[in-house]
């Protein structure tokens, strides 16, 4: 059989892994980790290992449709220039909108920047970016003058210390986790620790877990900085030469944090812990800080991340390996967009927009006439013209903002009376395309073709090795092909992703200034072959001299700043927006889990994926669950100021602080009934970098108890008539729907028939104890099981696990058969259990099995038993907890 290989970059995560991806003649695609990418040297995690499973065509927009019609690209295109046109002569440029993403590639989003600015002539295009990592962006640009992080990956393996701050790494970078893991595990000198209100999957590694009230992290670190001066850890050369503003940093930080014991009251932590973490920084050379949205998500993120900056300015500890503040970004190429204008407030090349002098140069790169004078508008302030109709029209790409934008509900109603929507997506039925008057089929994974930046600044090829399905084109094209129509061809010539790379490299170089970092002047001209060849490189790459590869950024102790120092930032800590009331008693933060991504467009189609995390829940902590009758396994309403609510599954877990609430950020109107957590965040942003304070809003819960709960398993939709709460997840070859209402038919046994489409004459198997509740039915079409229900007055329902296995088998036994409405196997057949490990499918009490029966008492041993937990690690943590369970399980047994 013949086997083509293609070498690409994950589309996940701002890692930037790269993958090897198989393309077997029957058309199936197996991905492994590359070898030689640096990202990774060959790990994937579990998203990466599963992308194979998300090549499929069934959910894909393949046509472009104008008010649901299909038509053609010059019908679509000559549509859209139509609209933009007029209400751009009526209203001004300003009238319109981009709303673009960091699942763009960055020859996209370069052409995107490039139109809305350059030739539309209005800074209006944000990113989703804005929502994860503009506070990062910002804070940089304040300390070091341009938005450049300094750090490597490899500093992670070179640290003595490590502190994770507001980073649940071991699920949201997974891989990077094992490079924490792997470097403790070579070094028992490494320390690692976490700072983070919950005690997440990634503390279990940590020496030291400061659980510190939400939003507080700038008064620990001003705290620390404080603590460094009085121990003379100043490094007095590098601060007098190479910075500025120290004085006042020191001034402003001691007024908030000018002792421990001060400190520690306002974190909520104890006092010795405290001073044994500041102690551990202090003494402790090669320090790396990562940081993600547990910091940058809140009203005062950008005061946050330089309060750590500080830190590291005072001790000298930029510009040398195995050292510095490391911002994790979260989508794939949210660096990329941040290189080439992606935000409303830059232009491309790392210039500023209310810079003159960048403005001229990049309009006479451009050869604009119309280039935009002022930022435009971020993404929070661009919903709110929208709702407030001086934004008359939007080009949401790449991106479902109905779900993943704060206070989404009032995004969902701007969009229902926006004047125009366009949006370009590979999907054919998103929350927010529904909303469209126009949809664009954009390409994705393994049809793209062009470059990513990773989070240590590192420029990986995406190639393609799909054709593209239907009648749909990379974002690229559609904008190039949308400007020509618009009357921009001479600025809008491209034919290949190429083109637009060497225009953007020429563009890092033209007329550049000394201090700025950001230089690909090296890549230029490169040619198609040299261009589809690209190795993984780091910028800056100049013309001549060494790039960063050799030397860390800022080596040389000269910065991006006018006079080359960096600058302190004098922090005057804040509290978040919102604060917790009589109404609203609850901490609410939202994020990952471990096997999805953003809004499950992709992961949510993988059967894999979708078996670790099933539906949408809440984290609660034991004494919460007491005080408000929460049960673990029932379902609560969660309401909040925005006037919003959901309902998710309960999690009754000690990881959770007491007080405070998680819940994850993936559900949508796809997926489940109403769990658009987002739909409970208010609108409160940075007042610096415009980024949502999507970890602090305040709610409320109360149980929600039902009339009945149930489940189906089914290889068709069902259509779920009576349902109040329902979540969906795929499976392999069917899908599982976890179910509950109010409401209910007055006969389960009919209703289950029309619910499952159940034809005249099929096999059918059914149970029915109508007085208790219990309802129980099986369908089989030609000897296989096609689908099954259950439904009871109790949330006690059967194991689904073992259930979920007849559905792979061609034909069922008669003890199966006989065990089936039981809902539990036969005695001779093993139950795996609740998938721990998604990369091999191991589940629960396979592993219990391997502890209790095989002497396994090391997550290594599991793995040589069963192999789970040998690839990505991220089940790790959770390897660890069920070998004490079950082993003391065994020994009370």
């Amino acid at each position: 059989m013949n086997i083509s290989r293609t070498k690409t970059t994950c589309p996940y995560c701002g890692v930037g892994c790269g993958v090897i991806v198989s393309m077997h003649e029957n058309g199936r695609v197996e991905v492994q980790g590359d070898p030689d990418h640096p990202a990774n040297y060959g790990r994937l995690c579990s998203k990466g290992s599963a992308l194979g499973e998300t090549v499929y065509l069934a959910e894909r927009l393949l046509y472009p449709e104008v008010e649901g019609e299909q038509v053609s690209w010059e019908r679509a295109y000559a549509h859209i220039a139509a609209e933009f046109s007029a209400i751009i002569k009526k209203h001004g440029p300003d009238a319109v909108a981009f709303y673009v993403s960091g699942q763009l590639l960055t020859e996209d989003y370069y052409v995107a920047n490039k139109l809305m600015k350059g030739f539309i002539g209005s800074a209006n295009i944000d990113t989703n970016s804005r929502l994860c990592m503009s506070s990062a962006v910002a804070a940089y640009k304040r300390a070091f003058g341009e938005d450049v992080m300094p750090c490597n990956y490899d500093d992670l393996k070179r640290a003595q210390l490590i502190v994770l701050a507001g980073s649940n790494t071991a699920w949201c970078h997974p891989v990077l986790y094992q490079h924490m893991l792997q470097s403790k595990e070579s070094n028992p000198d490494v320390r690692i620790v976490t700072i983070d209100p919950r005690r997440t999957q990634t503390s279990d590694i940590s020496d030291y877990h400061l659980s510190i009230r939400p939003g507080t992290d700038a008064v620990l670190f001003n705290g620390l900085l404080v603590w460094l001066e009085a121990a003379g850890e100043i490094d007095v050369h590098f601060v007098e030469n190479s910075t500025q503003g120290m004085a006042q940093a020191l001034a402003s930080a001691r007024l908030s944090s000018a002792d421990v014991s001060m400190v520690a009251d306002v974190c909520g932590i104890n006092v010795d812990q405290l001073e044994q973490f500041y102690r551990l920084f202090t003494r402790t050379e090669r320090v790396v800080t990562v940081f993600s949205q547990g910091l940058s998500q809140y009203s005062s993120g950008v005061d946050k991340i330089n309060s750590i900056i500080n830190c590291y300015l005072l001790t000298g500890r930029i510009g040398r390996k195995g050292m510095g503040p490391f911002s994790l970004t979260g989508q794939p190429n949210a660096m990329g967009g941040r290189e080439v204008g992606g935000l409303a407030n830059q232009l491309a090349a790392h210039m500023e927009i209310d810079n003159a002098q960048h403005r001229e140069i990049v309009a006479q790169f451009w050869q604009s006439k119309t280039l935009a004078s002022k930022a435009g508008l971020k993404a929070i302030n661009c919903f709110d013209a929208i709702e407030n109709r001086d934004v008359k029209a939007v080009w949401i790409m790449a991106t479902n903002p109905v779900v993943s934008m704060p206070d989404a509900d009032r995004v969902k109603a701007a969009l229902e009376k926006c004047e125009f929507v366009v949006v370009s997506d590979c999907v054919a039925n998103t929350d927010t395309s529904r909303l469209a008057h126009v949809c664009l089929p954009a390409t994705t994974w393994g049809e793209r073709d062009g470059t990513v930046t990773n989070s240590e600044r590192r420029i990986s090829r995406q190639r393609p090795f799909l054709s593209a399905p239907g009648l749909a084109k990379h974002d690229w094209q559609i904008i190039t092909e949308l400007a020509q129509v618009m009357g921009f061809e001479a600025a809008f010539p491209y034919r290949s992703a190429a083109e637009i790379f060497d225009e953007y490299a020429r563009l890092t170089a033209y007329k550049k200034a000394e201090n700025r970092q950001l230089d690909l002047s090296g890549l230029c001209d490169m040619s198609l072959h040299e261009y589809n060849n690209l190795l993984p490189v780091q910028w800056p790459v100049p013309a001549h001299g060494n790039s960063s590869a050799s030397l860390p950024m800022f080596s040389d102790g000269r910065f991006s700043t006018d006079n080359r120092r960096a600058c302190f930032i004098a922090i005057t800590p804040r509290a978040p927006a919102s604060a917790v009331s009589e109404s609203y008693p609850f901490v609410l933060n939202t994020g990952r889990v471990r096997d999805h991504w953003h809004t499950m467009t992709r992961t949510g189609m993988s059967p894999r994926l979708s078996a670790h995390s099933i539906e949408p829940f809440v984290e609660v902590h034991p004494d919460d669950a007491k005080k408000f009758s929460l049960i673990d396994g029932k379902l609560a309403q969660i309401s909040s100021e925005t006037g919003a609510e959901i309902f998710v599954r309960i999690r009754v877990t000690s990881r959770q602080q007491q007080g405070s609430l998680f819940v994850p950020m993936h559900w949508n109107l796809q997926f489940s009934s109403q769990a658009r957590v987002s739909s409970l965040i208010r609108t409160v942003v940075d007042p610096i970098s415009g980024q949502p304070e999507f970890k602090h809003a305040v709610a409320s819960i109360k149980s929600c108890d039902a009339n009945w709960y149930g489940f189906i398993i089914s290889r068709q939709k069902p259509e779920l008539k009576y349902s109040r709460y329902w979540a969906r997840s795929r499976g392999k070859g069917f899908w599982r729907y976890e179910i509950a209402g109010q409401q209910q038919p007055e006969d389960w046994a009919a209703h289950a028939k029309t619910l499952l489409h159940v034809e005249p004459g099929e096999e059918w198997a059914e149970f029915y104890d109508k007085a208790d509740g219990h309802y129980r039915a099986a369908r089989f079409v030609a000897g296989h099981l096609d689908s099954i229900i259950f439904i009871d007055s109790s949330v006690l329902l059967p194991p689904r696990d073992w259930l979920i296995s007849l559905f792979q088998k061609d034909s069922i036994s008669a003890s199966e058969r006989l065990s089936l409405l039981q809902g539990l196997p036969p005695a001779d057949i093993e139950d795996a259990g609740k998938i721990i490990c998604a990369c091999f499918n191991v589940g629960e009490k396979t592993i219990c099995h391997a502890v209790t029966e095989q002497a396994a008492h090391s997550v290594e041993s599991v793995g040589e038993i069963c192999q789970a937990g040998i690839n990505c690690g991220s089940c790790r943590p959770e390897i660890v907890e069920l070998i004490k369970r079950c082993a003391v399980d065994d020994c009370s047994g």
